[in-house]
């Protein structure tokens, strides 16, 4: 427990954003007493609250599908900033994989998250003042040990963020030369500048969904039930070590 939580004599809260609706619905499943806020209707969320036993005590958890690209998981976080005031936030979703060591279903840990089509020159100049966005160590640790638990092959890596979908050898070798990554997608550095600017430790998981070759009409009808699955009891397991 944090030591303003126990200032404040409240449970710690952790607030998950998942990628898609199935896994929000299997970490609601986790929970104790699990409703759904009406509040966070204003806001065209669906936030489920419910509790779960934490290393340190009990935990209160708040969980929603955050939305695609950059000002949708913006508004999201900021939101659960807001209204929830968490102590951590996790986001969890799937990515392309540009690292010739990884396949499809290893993951991705945001050891540090890059905008591709932003010029941090600027943008940097204003709160929180860098030009990349890290993940909190202590929860990069939480997640390494539970990815070993459960025997999911992972590294904590570089991640672009961007807003457009990468599916070409030419928009590959643009990221790799902009940002050096190892997988790319479009929300993480989003969602690590919020939590940035709140001075709120934020964790982002990419699950790794294809080789950022696949078209997005494609793409779309992918499978991803059993990546829900893996993501909810991950984002669990790694909330539950808090």
């Amino acid at each position: 427990m944090s030591e303003e939580n126990q200032r404040q004599g409240r449970d710690q809260v952790v607030a998950i954003i998942g990628a898609m609706d199935e896994e929000v619905a299997l970490i609601a499943k986790g929970l104790e007493d699990p409703i759904h806020d009406e509040r966070s209707a204003q806001a065209s969320l669906d936030v489920v609250r419910g509790s779960l036993q934490g290393a340190s005590g009990p935990i209160q958890v708040v969980a929603t599908v955050g939305g695609m690209g950059t000002v949708n998981i913006a508004a999201t976080t900021q939101y659960l900033m807001d209204t929830y005031r968490p102590d951590a936030v996790i986001f969890s979703g799937i990515a392309g994989n540009l690292n010739k060591d990884l396949h499809i279903n290893d993951v991705v840990l945001g050891g540090t998250l890059r905008y591709l089509d932003t010029d941090m020159r600027m943008v940097a100049q204003f709160a929180p003042g860098t030009d990349e966005f890290h993940s909190d160590p202590h929860l990069l640790d939480l997640a390494q040990r539970t990815l070993d638990t459960m025997g999911i092959k992972h590294l904590v890596g570089t991640i672009a963020t961007g807003n457009y979908f990468v599916d070409s050898a030419e928009k590959i070798a643009q990221v790799k030369e902009a940002t050096g990554a190892d997988a790319v997608e479009m929300e993480g550095a989003a969602v690590c500048h919020v939590a940035a600017r709140n001075h709120v430790p934020a964790l982002v998981i990419r699950a790794l969904s294809d080789n950022a070759d696949t078209d997005y009409e494609v793409f779309r009808d992918f499978d991803i039930s059993e990546y829900a699955d893996t993501a909810a009891k991950l984002v669990l397991n790694i909330a539950k070590g808090l």
